[in-house]
């Protein structure tokens, strides 16, 4: 399983657009090679350069595995098309919420799960919760990694 976005590479500066220093919207990202079985998907982006704790940026989940990805500016609400469900960040709003470090270049992960089940919690629920329901039903992850830093 893989997961890219169009925006950037692997690695690679995260552009502007997508922080809090441009439109704040999320990346257009693209996932390949699924695993059989897979019943839905679930992405977390997080920095752990944050300086009090590690610091959530995104909780979607309920992703249909038939989707090959998420288009740029997923809408900010708690549930969409399809039965996807948005979780708060640590920013405290639902959805997607850009890079915005204090200081220095900070890494961002994009872990997406292949699921054997889909997670039967609520809209607006935290980080938390889902990486604790997702135990012992993961069939694969993968991740990419951007960096950021504010000019």
């Amino acid at each position: 399983m893989k997961i890219r976005s169009i925006a950037f590479n692997d690695g690679e500066r995260i552009p502007k657009k997508y922080t809090c220093d441009g439109e704040d919207i999320s990346p257009p990202l693209i996932w390949e090679d699924i695993p059989e079985g897979t019943v839905t998907l679930a992405l977390i982006s997080d920095d752990p350069d944050a300086p009090s704790k590690t610091w959530t940026h995104w909780v979607i989940f309920n992703i249909p595995p038939e989707l090959n990805g998420l288009p740029e500016g997923v809408e900010k609400v708690g549930e969409l098309e399809n039965g996807i469900i948005q979780g708060f960040n640590d920013f405290g709003h639902v959805g997607y919420g850009g890079p915005c470090p204090p200081f220095g270049v900070h890494r961002y992960f994009l872990k997406l799960y292949a699921l054997d089940t889909s997670l039967d919690l609520e809209p607006e629920t935290s980080k938390e919760e889902p990486l604790e329901a997702i135990e012992g039903h993961i069939i694969e992850k993968t991740q990419m990694i951007g960096l950021y830093s504010r000019e």
